[in-house]
């Protein structure tokens, strides 16, 4: 089986690691590295020991097959359009785009030209959700809390777009229904936009999704907790650790509380960096076509999720 050739346009902080693991994964070739900041492109190619081309065109006439697209989310719509109109397979980094309008272009771009997009919700491939994903069969109520301190980046969107967003896709992906209404609030603190925010989901299903994002808290906290009938998941995404409370069979006997018949059991998480996980997903999809575990589909449904949560906070303004 020859080398699947991949480039990654975008070599910044996130992109760079996109980099590092092509170069380390069985099978992949990184054939070259993309970026208009032309220093951060050629200490890419570099450490990395590979072309670096001046423009998507370029690398796109050297043959790749696939790509990761990790550049400021304005550039994702015409980038990957360009892309998958050549016949090359992508993953762009989430938010998938700034606007449900662009993302539904991406999306068809993707369909008519036979080609693979996936997105880079990467908290899918976190060992703690993949855990989850397997133990849960009928969720009734999922909520998340997704609390950090006020970045260095990211603030020049609502920190639904910031850091929401994961908690949606991941709540859509749990209950596999149509929303059927959407509560929100959320205000400004440091920047123009929303710093915090909290939505109320209901699911056709009849589930709840509770969920509150915040970047101006003091400590973090990436957990999410779901229940369904006779039990109750509790994964912490920093920790990687899912906890399954469930009811023992049985009734209570003389001298018994109810607690006492609440087991609580671990889940085995696999422990490997969720970036790995994600990109040898993209390389197995690509190799095998099949539809990516977060495709184009997926990352539209939860960036459309997104701006009607936006919208229900700032018409209370």
């Amino acid at each position: 089986m020859s080398s699947l050739r991949v480039a990654v346009i975008g070599v910044g902080h996130l992109g760079y690691h996109h980099a590092r693991v092509y170069d380390e994964l069985g099978g992949v070739r990184l054939a070259g590295v993309v970026d208009v900041d032309g220093e951060r492109a050629a200490n890419a190619a570099a450490d990395f020991a590979v072309p670096q081309f001046r423009s998507v065109a370029h690398l796109i006439a050297a043959g790749v097959e696939a790509a990761s697209v990790a550049v400021p989310t304005t550039f994702h719509r015409d980038i990957t359009i360009e892309l998958l109109e050549a016949g090359v397979d992508v993953l762009v980094e989430k938010p998938i785009a700034g606007a449900v309008a662009e993302a539904k272009e991406m999306v068809a771009a993707a369909q008519a030209n036979g080609r693979l997009l996936q997105v880079g919700h990467i908290e899918r491939f976190n060992g703690a959700v993949i855990a989850l994903f397997e133990a849960l069969k009928r969720p009734r109520f999922i909520e998340c809390h997704r609390l950090s301190p006020y970045p260095n980046r990211g603030h020049d969107v609502s920190v639904v777009l910031d850091l929401m967003i994961h908690d949606l896709e991941i709540a859509l992906g749990l209950d596999g229904t149509a929303v059927a209404s959407v509560d929100a609030v959320g205000v400004p603190v440091f920047s123009e936009y929303e710093d915090i925010a909290n939505a109320r989901i209901r699911f056709a299903s009849g589930c709840v999704a509770n969920l509150t994002s915040s970047r101006v808290s003091m400590d973090r906290m990436r957990k999410i907790r779901v229940f369904e009938e006779n039990a109750y998941v509790s994964t912490d995404y920093s920790e990687q650790r899912v906890l399954v409370y469930r009811k023992k069979p049985g009734d209570l006997a003389v001298g018994m509380t109810p607690m006492d018949l609440i087991s609580v059991d671990p889940l085995e998480v696999k422990r490997e960096e969720p970036l790995k996980l994600e990109l040898a997903s993209f390389v197995e999809c690509v190799r095998k076509r099949e539809r990516p575990i977060v495709a184009g589909e997926d990352a539209l449904a939860a960036l459309e999720l997104a701006e009607r949560i936006m919208d229900c906070i700032r018409t209370r303004q």
